[in-house]
């Protein structure tokens, strides 16, 4: 049970994350004293930075701290998964990508997703007969996935956070900190 001030989180994202959905976990995790590395797959365009979607077009860039094929459940306490709808569809599609989320599932360890980053959850088999929320569109999505809906800022079940929306983060964030305090949660029997 990690202070988050001692704590290591590791963000996975690539270009088409939702600009506030990566930066104010970042920041505000950062700024609680956290050791916070961006993660993102080698195939990226841009090989120093993945870069945002923010309203109706792209974003800004963000520095990646290691590239997904550096970076280990191991070394991390937490993994914090940001949405917007490119984000995590291309990840999802991503083999290493599914294996480090599975490996952070399979741990115990804090897993936390918003917006449309659930979708990852359910390609990793995480959520079938929990608790989750996520964005309205991929309500039906998460249903069909076998999930316990609930239309609420911020959902938890054993140590799997979803949020729905940027309106929803400091909620997000505020239970990313309480999850990582609390440790590790028994569910070995997710992500095999």
């Amino acid at each position: 049970m990690p202070k988050i001030s001692k704590a290591k989180i590791l963000i996975l994202a690539t270009d088409g994350f939702e600009q506030s959905e990566l930066e104010v976990p970042r920041d505000k995790l950062k700024d609680a004293g956290a050791l916070v590395h961006v993660v993102a797959p080698k195939s990226r365009q841009d090989k120093e930075t993945i870069k945002g979607w923010k309203g109706k077009d792209w974003g800004k860039p963000v520095k990646v701290d290691r590239d997904l094929p550096d970076a280990s459940e191991s070394f991390y306490d937490a993994l914090v998964l940001p949405g917007g709808q490119i984000n995590p569809d291309l990840l999802r599609g991503d083999e290493e990508a599914l294996a480090l989320i599975k490996s952070f599932l399979s741990s115990g360890k804090p897993v936390a997703a918003i917006c449309h980053a659930p979708w990852l959850l359910i390609e990793a088999n995480a959520v079938r007969g929990r608790k989750a929320t996520g964005y309205k569109t991929i309500k039906t999505d998460l249903i069909n996935a076998g999930v316990d809906w609930r239309d609420e800022p911020v959902v938890t079940d054993q140590g799997i956070v979803t949020s729905r929306n940027p309106d929803d983060l400091d909620a997000f964030v505020a239970k990313i900190i309480e999850e990582v305090e609390e440790g590790k949660h028994d569910r070995a029997e997710l992500a095999a």
